[in-house]
């Protein structure tokens, strides 16, 4: 079981992604692993991460946290045989990691950097691809909306707001179910988009 958890800053799609873990926990061993992508590079970013393990141990679960801020797919693909025997895995979170992994190849010219960029995340969707329809073990994603907003001013910004658009994309086709996260509440994506077009191909049949 593969599934996404989308949304914009604050917009609580975190707490829900480990409410999901929880939930699966509970109904295996009572274990998750955390994959962490973030780089706390201050004191703020360092505090938002304490407050996130925190509200994790208070769930009741035993997290085995794994902080890869750049060689996530290795991590989930170590802890496949652990989701096979019940332990979900929570990655957070993807934009983060891109994130990460747009600034390794900053240096490069843009056309090497754009291949670097693309064998990376290949090989994360292929993994990512493994826990999904068919597969064993759960494994749940939290990514960033960040195309819903102003165009970024500079050609880096502009770069990782169409890197993550892309990235968005082809993780929602291999997702088994796809959240967006509005003020807090949850909303599934994919089983709305199956009952939209049901109800057209029922439409088209009354016409």
């Amino acid at each position: 079981m593969l599934i996404l958890v989308t949304g914009g800053a604050r917009s609580g799609k975190s707490g829900f992604a480990e409410r999901l873990a929880v939930r699966a926990a509970a109904q295996g061993g009572g274990f998750a692993a955390y994959v962490a992508t973030s780089v706390p590079f201050d004191d703020e970013m360092r505090e938002r991460v304490e407050l996130h393990r925190q509200r994790r141990e208070e769930a009741g679960v035993k997290w085995h946290t794994v902080e890869e801020p750049y060689e996530a797919t290795a991590a989930l693909d170590r802890l496949r045989a652990d989701a096979a025997a019940g332990t979900p895995v929570l990655l957070d979170c993807l934009t983060l990691w891109l994130t990460n992994q747009l600034l390794r190849v900053e240096e490069l010219g843009k056309a090497e950097g754009d291949a670097v960029l693309r064998r990376e995340c290949d090989a994360l969707l292929a993994v990512m691809a493994a826990y999904g329809s068919g597969g064993s073990g759960t494994l749940i994603v939290v990514t960033n909306e960040v195309g819903a907003g102003l165009v970024p001013e500079t050609s880096l910004g502009r770069r990782f707001r169409d890197w993550a658009g892309w990235l968005n994309q082809r993780a929602a086709v291999l997702a088994d179910e796809v959240y967006l996260t509005v003020c807090g509440i949850p909303v599934e994506l994919k089983r709305l988009s199956a009952e939209a077009a049901r109800s057209a191909r029922e439409e088209g049949r009354l016409d």
